[in-house]
């Protein structure tokens, strides 16, 4: 009888510990899901702050403004045009690429 007592007292310790284990390991699964899910939220955020800076970087009026300012480029108008003039042996034969070769 006092066998059975100790076995049983025995296997309730033992449940008791793997009870408190499973609780303690419980918990700390939620925490890192709860960190994952937070840091996904400011991630999804962070990438729409992305995604709209982007597309004020790459607005038409931006670029026009960057073109005339920092690199000098101005609107074509037919002042300022040069014409390329290919001469009279190359223009028949081949593409002016290749420069006549086939």
């Amino acid at each position: 009888m006092i066998r059975l007592n100790l076995v049983l007292m025995l296997a309730v310790l033992v449940s008791a510990f793997y009870l408190v284990h499973t609780q303690y390991e419980s918990r700390r699964l939620y925490t890192a899901l709860d960190r994952a899910q937070s840091q996904a939220r400011r991630l999804d955020v962070e990438h729409d702050q992305l995604q709209v800076a982007k597309r004020a970087e790459a607005a038409a009026a931006r670029v026009q403004m960057l073109a005339t300012r920092r690199l000098q480029m101005r609107p074509v108008t037919p002042g300022v045009t040069h014409y390329v003039q290919v001469p009279q042996g190359l223009a028949g034969s081949g593409t002016p690429a290749t420069g006549g070769r086939p």
